[in-house]
């Protein structure tokens, strides 16, 4: 385990719209505030159509093939995550979000295209004074969280 120490810093209330994209809008967001890392809370709902990954195909081959869910039908939605930067310096949202509709839900990270139906709300609470940042691993191809 690494760890490292932030100061809460300024805390925002996003309300998304319809049809927006919700990590799209959260790193432009980030971008125009000079946001350099942040927890993020969104609740809401996932247009028709909306994209989640699931998971890897094959938990072993490097980088993951990753498994992507579409949506049919609108779902309710609640979800967490992380933003920090790049080693661009363009800040990079983690997020994991659960959608379910009638008796059943899926689960999974929100970067393949989720869209907002009709409500979506984001809460963001800035991480200041931190080392975090995300940084590409060559191996999975994913950009980690490093301290």
């Amino acid at each position: 385990m690494n760890y490292t120490q932030a100061q809460l810093g300024r805390i925002f209330i996003l309300r998304l719209h319809q049809n927006e994209r919700l990590h799209e809008v959260i790193e432009k967001f980030a971008t125009e505030t000079q946001l350099k890392g942040a927890l993020c809370f969104f609740l809401g709902g996932a247009n028709d159509q909306s994209k989640v990954i699931v998971g890897p195909k094959d938990g072993k081959a490097m980088p993951p093939d990753p498994v992507i869910t579409l949506l049919r039908g609108v779902h309710e939605g609640v979800g967490v995550g992380t933003l920090f930067c790049n080693d661009d310096g363009k800040p990079k949202l983690h997020m994991h979000a659960s959608f379910g509709r009638g008796d059943s839900a899926v689960t999974g990270c929100v970067r393949a295209g989720v869209d907002v139906w009709q409500i979506g709300e984001v809460v963001i609470l800035e991480l200041s004074d931190s080392t975090a940042k995300r940084t590409k691993n060559k191996e999975t191809g994913f950009e980690l969280l490093e301290l």
